[in-house]
């Protein structure tokens, strides 16, 4: 099958998908943090490839309700990353799964379809994890584990903190391969 990663830097999603022996691609504009199959630029550019699925990650900064106070001031920004979300989300790619927090794609596209948690897929933390589903089915959990820390949430400011807040869980990205793939 072939999978398309968007909005994945870090190569964790891919290389699940890979080492199940699917032909996997991370695209992003940043480079890859794990050498492997990745394409550098504008996700919009492959959306009409031939791939079979899409797990897309689109950036939160504009549209997740944690920065809510800032919403007034990036209307702008605002209404790009939901136009962003919207062409994800229509692309003609049988089988798609769009991740996010908590956010406004809620109220102005759709509702999700799922809320997973880390501590569901063997990880004793929390980051409340929205996925908006197209031809696919609800992801199960495969490890629920005690722990509730949240991590993300209390990560001490510093450049890379965004990068370390947007990384999916391994857990998580070996049960999106494990029962998408």
């Amino acid at each position: 099958m072939r999978v398309l990663v968007a909005c994945e830097f870090s190569g964790i999603v891919r290389e699940a998908f890979r080492a199940k022996g699917h032909d996997a691609w991370s695209c992003d504009l940043l480079p890859t943090e794990i050498a492997g199959q990745h394409i550098q630029g504008d996700v919009l550019d492959i959306l009409n490839e031939g791939w079979d699925l899409m797990i897309a990650h689109p950036p939160c900064q504009y549209l997740a309700v944690s920065g809510a106070r800032w919403f007034k001031y990036r209307e702008k920004e605002q209404i790009e990353a939901l136009d962003f979300v919207s062409s994800l989300m229509l692309a003609s790619i049988p089988m798609i799964a769009i991740e996010n927090p908590v956010s406004i794609i809620s109220t102005k596209l759709r509702k999700p379809d799922q809320i997973i948690q880390p501590w569901m897929f063997g990880h004793g933390e929390t980051k409340t994890t929205c996925l908006w589903l197209k031809g696919l089915p609800l992801l199960k959990p495969t490890d629920i584990v005690s722990g509730r820390y949240n991590r993300i949430h209390r990560e001490s400011p510093c450049p890379s903190r965004w990068k370390n807040r947007s990384r999916t869980y391994e857990g998580i990205a070996r049960a999106m391969a494990e029962q998408w793939g």
